[in-house]
């Protein structure tokens, strides 16, 4: 089977890709394409699955540079693999041709970045602490950094947990509340005492408000289609040991 990596016309200027299920080497619960490492899949399989996906950017397995993922607001600027254990970080920035750099998720939103005028492209892994901490503009600030122009980049969100699939409690609103009052507009009436959050809206919201020039949702929801993409909530309601992770990738 082929790899079937979901990819946006806004950053079509660049080799990139949200990675689904389709092509992978694992199997079990964890069949298809899982790139998690920290997962208890086989390390053959991962191994053979990332790099499937460097063949499908142009790159040698080498060139994957991937962080020690904390749900932060950190972003890291790069200009080749890191040499030992990768920092404890949300966000890969570079300017350099070369490193192809990644994020994991399951359910989290994967973003990928790119300023095609000045050159410099970023992805991050933004769950809804890392996004409401800062992770997206923190990634944004990096840009800079190298030379970007928020007015002309363009961030796409790939696939994630939907609204009507992210139930939550009294007390996850109440964080939100505490933090930033205007997000609770996110927040929908769900069972009971239950609420429904929306992580892609909101992180569009927070996108749109630090003046990014584009940015978009691929509309796909990890939840909802377990023959596509791994979704640890899912896992959770089914009772599951451990799940499959997701790989998004973006290089110059």
């Amino acid at each position: 089977m082929t790899l079937a990596p979901i990819t946006s016309d806004a950053l079509g200027m660049f080799r990139h890709g949200f990675f689904t299920r389709a092509g992978g080497a694992s199997s079990g619960i964890f069949a298809g394409l899982n790139c998690g490492y920290g997962s208890s899949d086989q390390t053959e399989a991962v191994t053979l699955n990332r790099a499937r996906v460097a063949q499908a950017l142009a790159a040698d397995p080498s060139a994957l540079v991937a962080l020690n993922q904390v749900h932060s607001a950190n972003a890291v600027t790069v200009d080749a693999p890191f040499d030992g254990a990768p920092p404890r970080a949300d966000a890969l920035v570079t300017a350099v041709p070369g490193p192809v750099l990644t994020v994991l998720t399951a359910d989290c939103q994967p973003v990928l970045f790119a300023d095609p005028q000045a050159g410099v492209v970023a992805a991050a892994h933004a769950g809804w602490r890392g996004t409401l901490d800062g992770v997206l503009e923190a990634t944004l600030a990096a840009m800079e950094g190298l030379g970007a122009r928020r007015a002309a980049t363009v961030a796409v969100i790939g696939p994630t947990i939907s609204q009507r699939n992210y139930e939550v409690g009294e007390d996850f609103l109440e964080t939100f509340r505490a933090e930033d009052s205007d997000s609770l507009r996110f927040f929908a009436n769900g069972a009971g005492d239950r609420f429904l959050f929306d992580l892609p809206g909101f992180g569009l919201h927070r996108l749109r408000a630090a003046g990014i020039g584009h940015a978009e949702w691929c509309g796909h929801c990890t939840y909802a289609d377990p023959r596509r993409f791994f979704s640890y909530r899912r896992s959770v309601h089914a009772g599951e040991a451990d799940y499959g992770r997701l790989i998004s990738a973006i290089r110059l």
